[in-house]
């Protein structure tokens, strides 16, 4: 469930002499630095490229061919989807970020390639009288150029305008994994859309077609290829946005070096059609498939960081009384977390398994926020953010703490207890009066309470530092 924290505006600037901000006349915002003219722009700009797209692949196909090919190509998009809402639900982003990225890769990323690609294909056929050569350029070397530049814009305007939803590299994988989706989407529509036609034409059907040897192809084997070249983008991005405001080389070079690799990918992945039946099947089974494995292990790893990340700052704000000693446990574990919303769904509803998703989103971003703050990258609004985040999860404490100490208990592993050396009368079996231990069955246990007691008045700032001495750019203790 995705939920995008409410951080506060920026602070109102204190009046100058002049009893104006900034000794000057009060100004109003121009009509074009308005929220609402902004989204009015991007919704019309993606809409336009989606009605273009759509005449263009269409022209191509016929209608007949479109319509086969938006059914054909559709197939993947709801599994890609859920794979990469599977990886942010540690910090799950706010829904309208993917909802960009996903018009965006099938919008627009996918009308500036196709006029790209085919103004280019075209002079080079017209330079050189050499159609046959300048398809295979334009294929492996113009089109992963164009293509990979057109989806990392999308990921670049997320890390510039939504910075405070891209924390790490989780972010940038899933923001570009997203967009490459579109793109894939609108470029199978074209594919076998075209692939239909053919077969229209010879008359062939059924498997021996060429719309099923590229709905094979395309749909089976590889509906991963452009998410996996476009992840390499925004793995780039991830990192520059972990690193500190005045690493600003690194922060322009990490996604440059990113978007290179997806490039030199894409362009081999698209040469290796040129190597013939057999080289195709080589290159896949070589290199795109332990590829896709080890980035698939990368984000993955990285993601059971982000839960360790959990665990280890949240058990600050327990000692503040902000938090119970069972909580930062719970919210460490995606086990635990959704027992704990079907724990207030059964009980209170489905508002209340709301309120403990809410809950849960908002002690994420508080744990990753005073990580940051701990490695000297959090920026000059720490103390408000932090108080903001703080306030909300007081705000639904009542009804997410009974779930998540509800489910604490059902996942906590068992506690050894130590037997002691003499007989317990009254206790049947030796394993229980006698002996060298014992261990709790399996089950729900109680969760140890070995961890620090709240405080009885919770104090802003008082996890580790206080608002008015910390300094977010030096170390903590914790």
């Amino acid at each position: 469930m995705a939920i995008s924290p409410p951080y506060p505006p920026h602070p109102p600037q204190p009046p100058q002499p002049g009893g104006t901000p900034e000794g000057g006349v009060l100004r109003h915002a121009h009509w074009w630095q308005h929220r609402w003219v902004r989204y009015g722009a991007l919704i019309t700009l993606l809409a336009l490229s989606g009605l273009v797209i759509l005449a263009l692949v269409r022209e191509q196909t016929g209608t007949e061919g479109f319509l086969v090919g938006l059914g054909l190509a559709v197939f993947p998009v709801p599994l890609l989807i859920a794979a990469f809402r599977w990886l942010d639900r540690v910090e799950p982003g706010p829904w309208r970020n993917l909802m960009f990225a996903f018009a965006w890769g099938a919008c627009a990323a996918a009308l500036i390639a196709i006029v790209a690609n085919s103004f280019a294909t075209r002079w080079i056929a017209t330079a050189t009288a050499d159609p046959a050569g300048a398809d295979t350029l334009g294929s492996t070397v113009i089109a992963p150029v164009v293509e990979e530049s057109a989806k990392a814009a999308a990921v670049l305007l997320v890390f510039l305008f939504r910075r405070r939803d891209f924390t790490g590299i989780v972010d940038g994988v899933v923001i570009a994994g997203i967009t490459a989706t579109g793109f894939a989407f609108t470029e199978n529509i074209l594919y076998l859309g075209t692939a239909f036609g053919t077969d229209q034409l010879t008359g062939d059907s059924g498997i021996a077609s060429v719309t099923a040897a590229t709905f094979f192809v395309r749909i089976i084997m590889s509906p991963f290829a452009h998410p996996l070249f476009t992840v390499l983008t925004g793995i780039g991005f991830g990192i520059a946005a972990l690193s500190g405001d005045r690493q600003r080389v690194r922060r322009v070079l990490l996604p440059l070096t990113g978007l290179l690799l997806a490039m030199a990918m894409h362009a081999f992945w698209n040469g290796s059609s040129v190597l013939g039946e057999w080289g195709f099947f080589a290159v896949y089974g070589a290199f795109m498939v332990p590829a896709f494995a080890v980035l698939t292990w990368l984000v993955v790893w990285t993601r059971q960081r982000e839960l360790g990340t959990v665990r280890e700052e949240l058990p600050a704000y327990t000692a503040a009384g902000w938090l119970t000693p069972a909580e930062p446990y719970a919210l460490g574990s995606m086990r635990a977390r959704r027992l704990a919303r079907d724990y207030a769904r059964r009980h209170l509803g489905k508002p209340a398994a709301r309120e403990v998703a809410q809950y849960e989103a908002y002690a994420t971003s508080l744990a990753f926020l005073r990580h940051r703050g701990r490695l000297g990258r959090a920026g000059a609004d720490f103390v408000v953010r932090e108080r903001e985040l703080l306030n909300e999860l007081w705000r639904r404490k009542d009804i997410a703490r009974p779930a998540l100490d509800h489910a604490a208990r059902m996942t906590a592993p068992p506690v050894p207890v130590a037997a002691p050396p003499w007989p317990v009368y009254g206790v049947y079996g030796q394993g229980y009066g006698y002996g060298h231990g014992h261990v709790y069955p399996a089950g729900p246990q109680p969760y140890p309470q070995a961890q620090p007691q709240p405080h009885p008045h919770p104090q802003p700032g008082y996890a580790g530092y206080g608002y008015s001495q910390h300094d977010p750019y030096r170390q903590s203790p914790f």
